[in-house]
């Protein structure tokens, strides 16, 4: 069945140098989130980021 509704379970994080985590965006697929989060990543400053998944049981956020 389909509900229309959009799967997106790849998150991009981001840590800045105070320690302080937030949610850049949220992706269709590992290979898309990991290309934000790469290409963020490059801009030099002190700040993390990186790729993770929802978990089933997380719900939407």
């Amino acid at each position: 069945m389909n509900d229309g509704t959009v799967i997106l379970p790849w998150l991009v994080i981001r840590q800045d140098d105070n320690g302080s985590r937030y949610r850049v965006g949220r992706y269709a697929t590992k290979a898309e989130a990991e290309k934000i989060a790469n290409s963020l990543d490059e801009n030099g400053h002190k700040r993390l980021y990186w790729v993770e998944k929802l978990s089933e049981n997380s719900g939407a956020r």
